[in-house]
């Protein structure tokens, strides 16, 4: 009963700080991840009193990770609320940077924040639902991943090439007729992919150091230019107007449902590749499932671009088990805590079903405290000093990164957001940014 109980304490523990990394822009999970890590030790050394209740050491150790597990969910629910409140750009300009903004400005941000909810909890369904086929498919007996490793370089470079050819972006500035208009689309969004890969190349080796001996990951500031800083930028310098935002509940009728579930789906089978393929992100993902479901609605890209980021999140964990291979940043941490037992039976690994529950309890909170703290933003919102908001946050973002990174992280960061306005000046798909680290993984497999 007591090791039940220490789980769900973790968990909301865990929740409460994914909600504070996930509406305060800047401030990621890994780094969460890597300060736990740093102090697991002396988490141990505190909770050393269980060990007269018969609570192990090791069992600590799989709390302090299912702690970070539940961080990650919750982070994945919660950053929506920034992502669709702060940072919007103008009226005309708002497609091109993200759909959440664009009914934001049409005083729908509760509805965008509401749909990332559905979205994200329908994904852990799809995820607990697909548990024992991702086993058997991606591990023995058809051992796909086994035999997806052998040719892993050329499915980055097809991805790649999908990303950059399905560019949509049409650029006028040399005239308006014929296909030159999208081909020039494709070419910058070529470029900015090719730019961003070289940046990757050359900061990926950097040795940062922390002023205040925090840890010191250099695609932090890289990560942060490349798509936080320039939105919140381009929204200071726009000045939108944001109406007040109407609070009504999600009703969807029949095809709107149907349409959702087939988001979900999608969104929750890329955020599952984007877990076993290297290099990839939930942007990336986002890219592939919105090619699958061709035309969708700026609703339905909201449900999908959610599913992909906490399918990811969610499966991450999984394939720790099953390829024992680490695709993020938590679950790098989390396989340096705790012993991974490779699942190759029916049964599953202990450690396993303590992440599991972990996640799953993480998931239904996070469901419900999205919704009543995206309402509290929705109602207060629009009385709340734009301009003012988003300043505090570059500038808490730029603190982060000196504490974190050093002056060094400073300039890595000020490269990347020159880099990272390029999508938005010219409407292509922010997501070409990820060449930061595709590229030098291709260059690696080659």
């Amino acid at each position: 009963m007591l090791d039940f109980l220490l789980i769900i304490v973790f968990c909301v523990l865990g929740v409460l700080v994914g909600i504070v990394t996930g509406l305060l822009p800047g401030l990621h999970v890994n780094n969460v991840a890597l300060i736990m890590l740093s102090a697991s030790n002396a988490i141990v050394a505190v909770c050393s009193p269980l060990f007269a209740y018969g609570i192990s050491e090791q069992f600590i150790l799989i709390l302090i990770a299912g702690f970070m597990i539940s961080v990650s969910i919750s982070h994945s629910f919660h950053d929506t609320i920034p992502t669709t409140f702060i940072g919007a750009p103008e009226e005309d300009t708002a497609l091109s940077v993200l759909p959440a903004h664009s009914l934001l400005l049409k005083g729908e941000g509760y509805k965008a924040v509401a749909l990332a909810a559905m979205g994200s909890y329908g994904a852990i369904l799809v995820c607990i639902a697909l548990l024992y086929p991702l086993r058997f498919i991606i591990g023995p007996p058809l051992s796909l991943y086994t035999a997806v490793r052998e040719i892993m370089v050329w499915v980055l470079i097809a991805i790649a090439i999908l990303m950059i050819a399905t560019e949509k972006t049409r650029i006028t500035e040399l005239g308006n007729q014929g296909k030159l208009p999208s081909i020039l689309g494709m070419l910058f969004a070529a470029f900015v992919f090719v730019l961003s890969g070289v940046f990757g190349l050359l900061v990926l080796d950097f040795h940062l150091v922390s002023p205040i001996g925090l840890p010191a990951p250099v695609l932090f500031p890289a990560l942060a230019g490349l798509f936080g800083v320039p939105t919140l930028l381009n929204s200071l310098l726009s000045k939108p107007a944001i109406p007040e935002q109407k609070i009504e509940p999600l009703v969807q009728n029949r095809i709107e449902k149907k349409s959702s579930i087939v988001s979900i789906l999608t969104g929750s089978l890329a955020g599952i590749f984007v877990s076993i393929v290297p290099g990839l992100t939930t942007a990336t993902g986002t890219v592939l499932a919105m090619n699958i479901r061709q035309k969708s609605s700026q609703e339905q890209t909201i449900v999908t671009l959610s599913s992909v980021n906490t399918a990811a999140t969610f499966s991450v964990t999984v394939m720790l088990f099953i390829i024992l291979r680490a695709r993020s940043g938590v679950t790098i941490a989390v396989s340096q805590l705790i012993a991974i037992e490779p699942w190759q039976s029916l049964l599953m690994p202990a450690g396993l079903i303590y992440l599991l529950m972990f996640l799953v309890l993480s998931g239904i909170l996070s469901y419900f405290l999205t919704l009543y703290i995206g309402r509290l933003f929705a109602k207060k919102f629009h009385s709340i000093p734009y301009q003012a908001l988003v300043v505090f946050t570059l500038v808490f973002v730029f603190a982060l990164v000196v504490l974190f990174t050093g002056v060094l992280g400073l300039i890595v960061l000020l490269a990347a957001t020159c880099i990272g306005f390029l999508p938005i000046c010219w409407g292509v798909r922010r997501s070409h940014c990820m060449g930061v680290l595709l590229v030098p993984i291709i260059l690696y497999f080659l």
